[in-house]
């Protein structure tokens, strides 16, 4: 089967750069670890989901939308249809449909436990891969660093530390966007914080962008005289021409957070985007008519988030700012009446700056957070806005849909509470008189704009399942590498029956690596055909296959590799993505390579230690349980699971030239330990080259333990290094199933 594989251009699965008989070394005279049998875990009360009617809708029959009703800062969850008055365009409307959607009726979380320990030598806890009914709370914050000066841009990456740190909880999925990324910024949501702490590392400011180097531009004196250029504003040519930078970098900011938007859409429920900048204006001094590009985008991405049920939050990153005349300002040459209009228009420009973040959060139901030094106070109320909120629905009038002089009305909404007291309501304030049908966007017809819509999507796509495993590697010629394992499922594929009893199937690929800021590193674009028949064919349904994609790594950082498989039959996309950090080898400090992973039964693993009997034994697994190869890591109960990796950089002790290092297996379930392996020395015997020794081990997973998604993770302390770089630790995911 691979070798028919090779013939249509797949790659074969690599096992690392590791020799094959790290997988299959001879068992040590006592058995393998065995973790004890985990009993069933009580099931926590979830929250109720909401259902897929559950969301804002405009159609012909229902106008839905969600609201949020607070009375002294705190949510009120029992209001009646008539003790709440909806109003279009200043107009009464009978309400249908009203329902409370409690978002988070779980219990008060404990703090959130951190990848940064106290003690900072122990290994971090590995992330849990949450199902979908386990997530909580799914935000995504949005850093505008095209428009962050740079003042701005070291108080925001504090602050998201401290909020990674100290508020965000094991069931939250986070997403933390650059403005300025591009597509390779575009980050899956995760709960994973060290994902989360690279994209908070890459949040710099961008001296292309449209701030400064302090969040106020101090004045300065005139050095030359102005041009004698006239201008249409009534200003100078280089103050239109700072204007028209300005402007396009703010269009740039909205059109990210529209894309973002886009992918929240396919979402249940309600969800929120934070919006993190130093402002924009939603009117230019280039364009003073009012019909200029940043507030016809903005409306566009109102519209767009009220129809996604997306609420947008924002915040000014700049804080309380003292905008009369400090010590910065250069006034030499300058009139008192020069002084006074340079502070007028300083105040002008900052409160119209602030505009743009308050209109955009104003009109989808959001809360403008703005002249507070304490930016984790405005992400706990984000939060905390978050409890509840009401869907309130009315049927339309018979002209709300219909057509003003060529072209949809947007039509206002108002929301009163006649409850005696005094309440504080937010909602969307309009729509555009188009129907959700009308609105959505056209299928993408071509193949290619399906596999980019897909691959840039920051939300996965399971037309075809796909499994995607990267492992960072060290080779002595190629250097650093990135290796990933793509697994498809063939099941998801169209086969089309042949002459003389052979099947073939189409696809196209698509495979980017991303770089630090979004910078393409490697990609691949190939469409591919595959023929089987037989029992070939039976095995590729049954199995499915893999291919390898290796990605040379010149400098250490963070890196993506995104990956997108289109079915020509059926046209189904499937994508998935991984985050893979690679260590600087350079500095000499303690590293791992990534785990490869694959199962054998205890029999099988038991028997002699013969080469011919072990590979005998990885044979029959192979074809026995395909599902426990390094791809998918599906191993069954009571299999012995084995596991392999490199340790690079080991101190080597000056008097016997050899290192002395630890190991330890750890393995988890839901983030809680149910298996500690005992700390162990390394074998040293047989180690080729002493700056890449090699690693293996075996656990047998007892036929006890419950089924479900584990990680195991492997820790490893040089006993020679320094304190602070003693320990390093490696981890990834499996299965066990029954």
């Amino acid at each position: 089967m691979k070798r028919k594989i090779l013939i249509f251009g797949l790659i074969c699965l690599l096992i690392c750069q590791l020799p094959q008989s790290t997988f299959t070394q001879t068992p040590p005279s006592n058995p393998p670890a065995q973790p004890r049998p985990t009993p069933p875990p009580t099931e926590p009360q979830q929250p109720a989901q909401p259902a897929e009617e559950e969301t804002v809708r405009i159609t012909t029959n229902l106008v839905q939308v969600d609201a949020v009703v607070t009375r002294d800062g705190k949510p009120v969850t029992d209001l009646k249809p008539e003790e709440l008055q909806i109003l279009e365009d200043g107009k009464p409307q009978k309400i249908t449909n009203l329902s409370y959607i409690a978002v988070d009726a779980a219990a008060p979380a404990k703090p959130a436990e951190t990848s940064r320990p106290v003690d900072k030598n122990a290994p971090p806890v590995p992330p849990v891969r949450l199902r979908p009914d386990q997530v909580h709370r799914t935000m995504a914050l949005v850093v505008d660093d095209l428009g962050l000066s740079f003042e701005s841009a070291n108080f925001v990456r504090r602050a998201l530390k401290k909020f990674l740190d100290q508020q965000m909880q094991p069931n939250d999925l986070v997403a933390i966007m650059r403005t300025s990324g591009g597509i390779g910024a575009l980050q899956q949501f995760t709960s994973d914080k060290r994902q989360l702490y690279a994209a908070v590392e890459k949040v710099k400011w961008n001296p292309m962008g449209r701030g400064g180097v302090s969040a106020i531009a101090p004045m300065e004196s005139p050095l030359l005289p102005e041009s004698p250029l006239p201008s249409l504003s009534g200003t100078t040519p280089a103050e239109d021409l700072d204007q028209f930078r300005e402007d396009l970098f703010a269009v740039g900011t909205l059109g990210t957070i529209n894309y973002i938007v886009k992918g929240l859409r396919e979402m249940p429920g309600r969800k929120s985007v934070v919006l993190i900048s130093d402002g924009f204006k939603i009117f230019s001094r280039s364009e003073p008519d009012g019909s200029d590009r940043i507030l016809m985008a903005l409306r566009q991405l109102t519209d767009l988030a009220n129809r996604a049920s997306v609420v947008i939050y924002t915040m000014d990153a700049r804080g309380l700012q003292y905008l009369g005349l400090s010590a910065a300002d250069s006034t030499g040459g300058m009139s008192a009446d020069d002084v006074e209009r340079k502070l007028s228009d300083r105040r002008s420009d900052f409160f119209e700056s602030q505009n743009g973040l308050n209109y955009l959060a104003v009109q989808t139901g959001g809360i403008a957070f703005r002249n507070n030094n304490d930016l984790n106070a405005g992400i706990k109320r984000v939060i905390d806005d978050q409890q509840g909120y009401y869907l309130i629905g009315y049927r339309p009038d018979e002209g709300t849909f219909d057509r003003v002089s060529g072209r949809r009305k947007f039509h206002k909404l108002s929301l009163k509470v006649t409850r005696p007291g005094k309440f504080s309501v937010r909602m969307r304030n309009g729509f555009y008189g188009v129907t959700d049908e009308e609105s959505r966007p056209a299928v993408a017809q071509t193949r290619a704009q399906q596999l980019i819509g897909a691959i840039t999507s920051p939300f996965g796509s399971a037309g075809v399942r796909l499994r995607l495993t990267s492992l960072f590697a060290n080779d002595p010629r190629l250097g650093s590498i990135m290796r990933s394992i793509v697994h498809v499922n063939a099941r998801d594929l169209t086969f089309t029956e042949q002459p003389d009893g052979w099947h073939q199937a189409v696809f196209d690929v698509l495979a980017i690596t991303f770089g630090d800021n979004g910078v393409v590193l490697d990609q691949l674009a190939r469409t591919q055909t595959l023929r089987f028949r037989g029992k070939t064919y039976e095995n590729i349904l049954k199995e499915g296959f893999t291919y390898n994609i290796i990605v040379p790594v010149k400098k250490p950082g963070a890196y993506q590799l995104r990956t997108a498989l289109r079915d020509t039959g059926t046209e189904r996309v499937g994508s998935a993505s991984q985050f893979i950090e690679v260590p600087d080898l350079k500095k000499n400090r303690l590293a791992l390579s990534g785990i490869m992973m694959k199962g054998m039964s205890f029999q099988s693993f038991d028997q002699g230690g013969s080469r011919a009997a072990q590979e005998d034994a990885d044979k029959s697994i192979g074809e026995s349980d395909p599902n426990a190869s390094p791809a998918l890591r599906r191993f069954k109960q009571g299999l012995v699971m084995i596991y392999a990796m490199a340790i690079y950089n080991a101190q080597l002790d000056k008097a016997t030239g050899q290192p002395q290092l630890k190991t330890q297996a750890r393995v988890f379930l839901d983030g809680k330990p149910v298996f500690t392996g005992t700390e162990s020395p390394l074998d040293l015997t047989k180690q080729a080259d002493l700056k890449r020794l090699q690693l293996a081990g075996a656990i047998q997973l007892a036929s006890a333990m419950v089924p479900g998604e584990y990680v195991i993770q492997i820790v490893v302390t040089d006993e020679l290094a320094k304190q602070k770089h003693r320990v390093a630790s490696q981890w990834i995911d499996f299965e066990i199933v029954k």
